[in-house]
């Protein structure tokens, strides 16, 4: 049985100024799916996620997240996702409790039901015992872990993340790879996530887009991809030999 559908583009474009930063891009990510967009700076991820987001307008082509066109009706779309950005943004003088508190106001969540939903995602990423620390004072890695918690206190269906594993120690990155595991997992979450961290991707992505100056050039497992470059599977490759490969061909 198919899996439904959570996102799909068919043709999606956006035009900055006269430069192209996504170029006619058409692919799908079904429910459940760790969905990995990789390519280099500019490529046009971030973009893409912006659209999907309802953030930005596409100069041409279509998205659909849940069936709902992001463009006319962002804010039942927003209702249904979560979104950790590269560079999270927090109330430097609140403390973690506070910071979810106040996502669980902005998502109308119950009070008591709230409260459930913070000490589990505290307990969840690790954060137990700094939960009162200014956020202010928090590490990057502390910051990206209080991100993650914001998802697990709103539930959304599908979460984006563009860059989590930025600047992380390798300690660090290992945690959040471990975290991104149990939103999927654990959480029933369908997640996209934009990243650099190519041995982080293999490890976590079901399937994987390669965009390269903002056209999606490859997209599929990573056993489908090394087939279609070295003609045969992912067990004589990695996924850094397959990008590599694809980018010195684009």
């Amino acid at each position: 049985m198919t899996s439904p559908l959570v996102v799909e583009t068919k043709e999606l474009t956006k035009i900055y100024h006269g430069q192209v930063a996504v170029d006619k891009v058409s692919f799908t990510v079904t429910e459940g799916e760790i969905f990995g967009l990789l390519g280099p700076n500019g490529a046009g991820k971030t973009t893409i996620i912006l659209m999907l987001l309802g953030l930005t307008e596409p100069s041409g082509g279509e998205a659909r997240v849940f069936g709902i066109d992001p463009t006319r009706d962002s804010i039942k779309v927003k209702g249904l996702i979560g979104y950790m950005p590269e560079n999270m943004g927090f109330y430097n003088d609140l403390n973690a409790i506070q910071t979810l508190r106040f996502v669980a106001d902005l998502n109308n969540i119950p009070p008591k039901e709230a409260e459930q939903r913070i000490e589990n995602a505290l307990r969840t990423v690790g954060l137990e015992g700094e939960e009162k620390k200014k956020v202010g004072a928090y590490s990057r890695g502390m910051r990206q872990r209080l991100g993650l918690a914001e998802l697990l206190v709103k539930k959304p269906k599908l979460a984006f993340l563009d860059e989590p594993t930025l600047g992380l120690d390798p300690d660090a990155t290992n945690n959040m790879i471990e975290l991104i595991e149990t939103l999927a997992k654990q959480e029933g979450m369908t997640v996209i996530l934009s990243s650099h961290y190519l041995e982080m991707v293999q490890k976590l992505c079901h399937r994987v887009g390669i965009m390269i100056k903002g056209k999606m050039v490859a997209l599929g497992t990573l056993e489908e991809l090394a087939t279609e470059k070295f003609g045969m599977g992912d067990e004589e490759y990695t996924l850094e030999d397959i990008y590599m490969k694809y980018f010195r061909e684009a």
